[in-house]
């Protein structure tokens, strides 16, 4: 195929991966961000899978590992602290994390050294319209700029509204029940090198320890205590946090006050997205913007880079554009129809509503991990897999 003059809309994980491997198909490729610069804000993320393989590729494993959190597993705990479940690193295919664990915003720079000497960025912009000529797409920005691009790659996370200019699916975004804000407070020595998961009624406290540099802290709540928290700012936002967790236990009083004094502060909703087509003409939706899978479902690394990767493959081995398209399509599919399906009950089997859910919760997990019945399930790879079955191909790039 011809060399592209492509655009990516979006700046993440699967943005710079694409453009990546874009590159080394010979492609010229643009990245329009809406943010000044790098978003660092997200949750500890795991490269495993497919997605690992794809990282091997490109050299990287060392750097990710060497940057990861180093998480020794995670503890489930009351409010006296207590650990009354844990479930290690090494435990077979139920690991919470693993020596890949590592946070978003330490992947997202990784990428970006990788592929910011062969890519333009436009940082500060976004896409205010999009023309599909047929053969070609006429991209209107915001800053004013208009041009002309051979393929636009819309990779913009869940909440996209590039996706809306030009695929017609009706609340693409399903939420799952739940909403959860994200963000980094000063590291006590009670964190050790363990994650700490704590319940309360329906909501929820996970801390992540990254070292010296902090601990990542993950709040999340039933959808209903946190109702209009997207038309918030981060202020308004904050506040939400704090009258659903004020006087909540345990460390509650801590978190709430690291939350305050944070920069990095992120609040969604824990939602999947399902749409009808992933590409539509000379568009093409790549990462959450065309299958979210949620953080219940724990591959959304997984899938943002080995779908960058499918698709780069794919427009360096077909001999057209639609060809390629509609072969990127067909080889991902599959994998997110599996990738999507999560245990029944989730995410609110986690969170339960009631003081008795919330004992039985701490009584099941006490049992599973103590009788060891829940490492024993674990080494059955066809429930724990990351790979799904799904078979990355090979392409010559």
């Amino acid at each position: 195929m011809a060399k592209l003059n492509v655009l990516i809309s979006g700046g993440g994980i699967a943005g710079q991966m694409c453009a990546y491997w874009l590159h080394r198909a010979g492609s010229k490729v643009t990245i329009v961000e809406r943010s000044p610069s790098l978003r660092n804000a997200g949750q500890s993320i795991e490269v495993e899978g497919p997605g690992l393989e794809v990282v091997r590729k490109m050299g990287l494993e060392d750097a990710i590992r060497t940057r990861g959190t180093k998480e020794q597993g995670l503890a489930f705990v009351d409010e006296k602290n207590h650990h009354f479940a844990r479930i290690p690193l090494d435990a077979p295919g139920v690991s919470f994390t693993s020596q890949y664990e590592i946070l978003r915003g330490d992947l997202v720079d990784i990428f970006y050294n990788a592929c910011k000497e062969n890519t333009d960025f436009m940082f500060g912009n976004r896409i205010s319209g999009i023309e599909d000529q047929g053969d070609k797409v006429k991209v209107y920005f915001k800053e004013g700029q208009v041009k002309d691009f051979d393929l636009v790659i819309v990779a913009d996370g869940m909440n996209s509204r590039t996706r809306g200019m030009v695929f017609d699916d009706e609340e693409p975004v399903k939420s799952l029940g739940h909403v959860c804000s994200y963000f980094t407070i000063p590291h006590h020595e009670l964190d050790g090198t363990w994650s700490r998961f704590y319940n309360a009624p329906d909501k929820q406290i996970l801390l992540r320890p990254h070292g010296e540099t902090g601990t990542a802290a993950h709040l999340c709540a039933g959808t209903e205590l946190a109702a209009g928290f997207d038309k918030l700012d981060v202020d308004g936002q904050k506040k939400i946090i704090h009258k659903i967790f004020d006087n909540e236990g345990w460390e509650s009083q801590r978190v709430l006050q690291g939350m305050d004094d944070c920069t990095d502060f992120f609040m969604q909703d824990i939602a999947q997205v399902k749409v009808k087509n992933f590409v539509k003409g000379r568009v093409a939706l790549l990462g959450d913007s065309a299958w979210c899978a949620s953080p219940v479902a724990g591959m959304g690394t997984t899938l943002a880079i080995s779908g960058a990767y499918v698709l780069a493959g794919e427009l360096s081995r077909q001999p057209t554009t639609a060809e390629a398209l509609k072969a990127y399509e067909g080889t991902m599919r599959p994998f997110i129809d599996v990738a999507q399906k999560i245990p029944p009950g989730a995410p609110g089997i986690a969170c339960p509503q009631t003081k008795t859910g919330v004992w039985i919760l701490r009584t099941v997990m006490s049992v599973l991990t103590k009788s060891g019945i829940i490492f024993a399930l674990g080494k059955m790879p066809s429930l724990f897999s990351q790979d799904k079955g799904f078979k990355l191909p090979q392409y010559i790039l």
